[in-house]
């Protein structure tokens, strides 16, 4: 038989070829593009098949972006490279041509041995910088001559190809961009709001409608203005100047302080906020990003508001040990342990009375500590140690730069109160003014801080004390009946230290028990002579002058006795004791000596040209500080002669 003869490949008529890949690719792009070059090229080389694959680095593969055999595609072909006629064409980045017995080279190529290849002529796709991209390859049945015409084709179409392919990179890499930002801006929690130079919204991401309360599409071409106040809308376009006069690239600002951000909705928030500049052709943009800061500024009040409820605590501690528990078993004190009792369950306004030193503050807090607000605070304010203009601050606090000195914003008694209780000691000295304010707070709840035009709604408990007959204050004019009825709710009296009788004793042997020990001294008990001197003195400083009694006693103690004598001064029999001691007629009444102390305090002020404070005021004329001579002035109702 004889021997069956392998007609070569037809060369192709190089001009018709051209202008039929030409003509079948131009209308296409894509995977469209590919899929007519190579089919084309296949037809115009007249071969059996041609294929365009991207070549995957990482793993040493081809992937197929078309792949035209036969007379038919061959979906999603890949293969790996090694032992293939294409990793000739890959690793060395040129041309490769067998035009003929490939099989005899590539023995171990199960494809090529499928399709009964006989020739191969491949080509790199290769970017502007030689790498390689892919390849484009065409693959006959019979032998494939060397042809300068065959191969200038298909160089100008593995060019060709190649663009393309660079091509859909860039889109493919841009549409994950432009996906990554469209995620960036929609997942951030921060509002975006695009503006242009006419300061019209451009464009809103999903946080800004959020916190605006509107859709992209209403906001879309509304004026940037409509969302802030003057004095913030002001400072916004101080900023839009600001980073036009920057050089490009750094075209961006930090706006100082917060802004208020007026919503749609009617609400507003505070926002820290930034401003960018960019520009597209001719046209620039300007990016606003607005941080909610609400919650922020919430929790850092409240973590100040922790801080000093955590020191109100430390010293109720502190107190705590130093005073002890009510002690006593007299009638009076029993009385005002059961009035603690049947008012500490309730929410009642208290009102303390008793004379200085009774341990007024230590009934509070025993009310307080057996009340439903135990484990918040117990604030106490002594409203004649605090001077008449810092009073409103210290019970509403006050915003930065509300007044000259407040350089930081700072959080008022009643607001460090909220949830648990508030103490008013002395509250017969507050101005007409504040008692007004105060008012409010106990029939709405409400109030605003000094500078602020917010409204803070609290919780509180008020416990108040007086040493004053406010009934008396009431009709000189000097305190609000309607906030002495608020107050009045529960009114508790403290009896003074004179009328506890055995308490004293009780009281004094506490008192040596725990200084001594503090002191690290050994005190013996009262002896019976001790017990009569403290019980025959009428302690006109109550509580407080006995402990301090005590205490001289303690430090001058000889042999583990108490010396009262030094404590308390000679013995002279009954005389110790004002109440019985014939009075001399050089003693003076209470009205005759607030009446001296009045006439001297004006002395001193019209000396001083009615200075108070300084090295030529009249505090300094007196020895006193200028706070306890303007609380003097208020409570003896001292005023300037027109």
């Amino acid at each position: 038989m004889a021997s069956q003869v392998r007609k070569p490949l037809r060369l192709p008529d190089e001009y018709a070829a051209l202008r039929s890949i030409v003509e079948g690719t131009a209308t296409e792009t894509g995977e469209q593009f590919f899929a007519a070059l190579v089919k084309n090229l296949a037809e115009a080389l007249n071969t059996h098949g041609a294929w365009v694959t991207e070549y995957l680095e990482e793993c040493r593969r081809l992937r197929a972006l078309s792949f035209w055999m036969g007379e038919d595609w061959i979906p999603d072909w890949e293969i790996a490279i090694d032992g293939t006629p294409c990793q000739e064409v890959v690793d060395g980045a040129r041309m490769v041509h067998y035009p003929d017995n490939i099989l005899a080279l590539y023995p171990q190529d199960s494809d090529l041995r499928t399709i009964g290849a006989v020739s191969y002529l491949g080509v790199p796709l290769k970017d502007p910088h030689g790498k390689v991209l892919g390849h484009l390859a065409v693959m006959d049945t019979r032998p494939m001559p060397e042809d300068p015409r065959t191969f200038a084709i298909i160089r100008i179409f593995a060019a060709r190809a190649g663009s393309e392919l660079l091509r859909l990179r860039a889109e493919q890499a841009a549409a994950e961009r432009e996906q990554k930002l469209a995620s960036i801006l929609g997942s951030a929690m921060d509002a975006f709001i695009e503006f242009d130079d006419d300061g019209l919204i451009t464009f809103v991401n999903p946080a800004g409608e959020k916190l605006l309360s509107a859709t992209s599409n209403s906001l879309s071409t509304r004026p940037i203005s409509d969302f802030f106040l003057r004095e913030d809308l002001d400072l916004l376009n101080q900023s839009v100047e600001q980073v036009r006069q920057r050089p490009p690239g750094d075209q961006c600002t930090w706006i100082p302080g917060m802004l208020t951000v007026k919503c749609c909705n009617g609400e507003s928030f505070f926002a820290e906020a930034t401003l960018s500049l960019y520009r597209v052709t001719s046209r620039s943009f300007h990016v606003l990003s607005l941080r909610n800061v609400n919650d922020r500024i919430e929790a850092e009040r409240r973590i100040r508001t922790l801080s000093v409820e955590t020191e109100y605590l430390r010293q109720e501690l502190r107190e705590a040990r130093l005073f002890g528990g009510i002690l006593g078993t007299s009638k009076p004190i029993q009385q005002v342990l059961e009035d603690i009792s049947q008012v500490a369950g309730t929410d009642a306004s208290v009102l303390i009375y008793g004379e200085t030193g009774t341990g007024k503050e230590l009934v509070a807090r025993a009310i307080h500590e057996a009340s439903n607000r135990k484990d918040r605070a117990l604030v106490k304010v002594n409203c004649a140690a605090i001077p008449a203009m810092l009073m409103e601050s210290e019970f509403f606090g006050h915003e930065k730069g509300a007044f000259t000195g407040a350089t930081s914003k700072r959080e008022g008694r009643f607001a460090l109160a909220d949830g648990g209780t508030i103490f008013l000691d002395e509250v017969g000295e507050l101005s007409l003014d504040l008692q007004a304010k105060l008012l409010r707070v106990l029939q709405e709840g409400e109030f605003e801080p000094v500078g602020s035009s917010v409204t803070r709604r609290v919780n509180v408990r008020v416990i108040a004390a007086t040493n004053r007959d406010l009934n008396a204050a009431i009709k000189s004019g000097q305190f609000r009946e309607d906030l002495y009825y608020r107050l009045n709710v529960f009114p508790l009296h403290i009896p003074p230290l004179r009328e506890r009788g055995n308490d004293i004793i009780v009281l004094a042997d506490s008192f040596a028990r725990r200084i001594a020990n503090e002191h690290g001294r050994v005190i013996a008990p009262l002896t019976a002579e001790c017990a009569r001197r403290l019980t025959e003195y009428s302690w006109p400083g109550n509580v407080r002058e006995l402990q301090n009694v005590i205490e001289r006693a303690v430090i001058t103690a000889r042999d583990g006795q108490l010396n009262l004598a030094r404590a308390l001064g000679p013995t002279t029999g009954k005389s110790d004791d004002p109440r019985t001691a014939a009075a001399p007629e050089n003693v003076m009444t209470c009205d005759e000596l607030k009446e001296l102390e009045c006439k001297n305090i004006t002395r001193a002020l019209e000396s001083c040209g009615w200075k108070i404070a300084g090295e030529q005021g009249a505090a300094k004329l007196l020895g006193i500080s200028p706070s306890t001579l303007t609380s003097r002035i208020k409570a003896l109702g001292i005023t300037r002669s027109p």
